[in-house]
This record gives structure tokens, sequence and C-alpha cells, in this order.
């Protein structure tokens, strides 16, 4: 349970910077434009729904990707704990919260909404580019250890993505009286401190990637 606990807690704190429910849900409402609140509700569910299958892809697949690349496990952690950590200090130093009126023009109705639930909605609005390191990144450390240990690991990971998820359907279903009532300075305060925690896990995570490393290249006993 101390696996899953601590997979758990480190998915939900590595994606949380990166999908952004509350950034995000700025852009979604832009995007989405006057609609009822109905419209709002229906389209965070399949929505939510999308993005959780979509990691749950990433997740399960991220070790035949690697396997088809013949990427190792440590170079993933190196490679996506420094991804992680500049990201986290990108965001860190970000001098402008969010803008709605960067967001793209709404839709001409509600069928083309519909019609838009993976793209652009999930990716790359929701889940993107980013989001998809962080997620390659826990799957690979996740898989190491016994074969009782990678189990854990990875429902610590599905744990923490459902939640994500969970959070991403109250933001967006919700966006319009959210962003009414939360400051965009408040906003991007939070924004601060969650983005020092992701510039914190990237380093751990490229640090236990250069352990292993060294290990492997016979440098520190196993």
């Amino acid at each position: 349970m101390a696996v899953f606990a601590s997979y758990f807690a480190l998915a939900f704190g590595a994606l949380l910077p990166v999908i952004n429910p509350v950034g995000s849900s700025l852009v979604f409402l832009g995007m989405v434009g006057p609609a009822p609140r109905k419209v709002f509700k229906t389209l965070a569910r399949k929505i939510a729904f999308s993005t959780a299958l979509f990691l749950l892809a990433m997740d399960l697949g991220g070790a035949a990707v690697l396997k088809l690349f013949g990427i190792s496990l440590p170079v993933v952690q190196l490679a996506g704990g420094l991804v992680l950590a500049a990201m986290g200090w990108e965001l860190l130093n970000k001098k402008e919260a969010p803008d709605l009126q960067d967001a793209a023009p709404p839709p001409a109705d509600v069928a083309e909404l519909q019609k838009e639930i993976f793209y652009p909605f999930t990716f790359p609005v929701t889940a993107g580019p980013g989001v998809l390191v962080v997620t390659l990144t826990l799957s690979a450390h996740a898989s190491k250890g016994t074969l009782m240990q990678a189990l854990f690991a990875h429902l610590g990971v599905l744990a923490g993505v459902a939640l994500m998820c969970i959070a991403v359907f109250i933001f967006y279903a919700y966006a319009p009286v959210i962003t009414a009532k939360v400051p965009a300075s408040t906003a991007h305060g939070i924004l601060r401190v969650i983005a020092f925690i992701l510039l914190c896990i990237g380093v751990q995570i490229a640090w236990n990637g250069i352990g292993s490393l060294i290990r492997v290249g016979g440098f520190v006993p196993k």
C-alpha cells in the first residue's frame, strides 16, 4: 500500500500542473463560448472520460513504446525528469496568467462541439504533449521493482489519473461559475506553488535516472 500511495501522490502531483484544470478551463470556456450549463456538463463528462482513456493507454502501452524504440527506463527517467523540471521552471517564472482573449473563437453550434471531444478538447487542450511526457515517465518509473511493486505502482498512477480526470470534469462543467469567482491573480499564485512542486518532482525523477545509469555502468554497487 505504501507503493500505491506513493505513486498515487506522485502521479497526481505531476499531472496537476501540466493539465492545470483551472487554466485549461479558461481555454475551454473561451472555445465553447456562451452555452447552457447542461452543455458544459455533458462536454465535461465526455472530455474527462476521453482523457482518462487516453492516459490509461499511455500508461499501459508506455513499456511497449519504449521497447519498440529501444529506450531504457533510466534514460526515460532522466529525460522525462529534466523535461518536467524545465516545465516547472517555466511555469514558475511565467509572468502572465492565462487570458481568455487568447482562446479560439467558439464553434458554430453544439453539434460541432460534440465532434471535438478528443481533438482539440482532450488533446491538446486538456492533455497536451507535456502530459504525454509525464505519463510516459511515470509509466517507466512505475515499471521498476518486483512484479507486485510494479502492479501497485501502476494502480497508484491510474488512481492519480482518475482523480485528475474528476478534477477536469468539475472545473470544465462549472467553468463559467468558477472562472467568474476566482481572480486571475489568485489562480496565478496557486499555479506558482504547483510549478515549484513540479520542479522538485522533475529533479527527483531525473536524479533517480542518473543513479540507475551509474549503477548500470558499474560505478556504484547494486
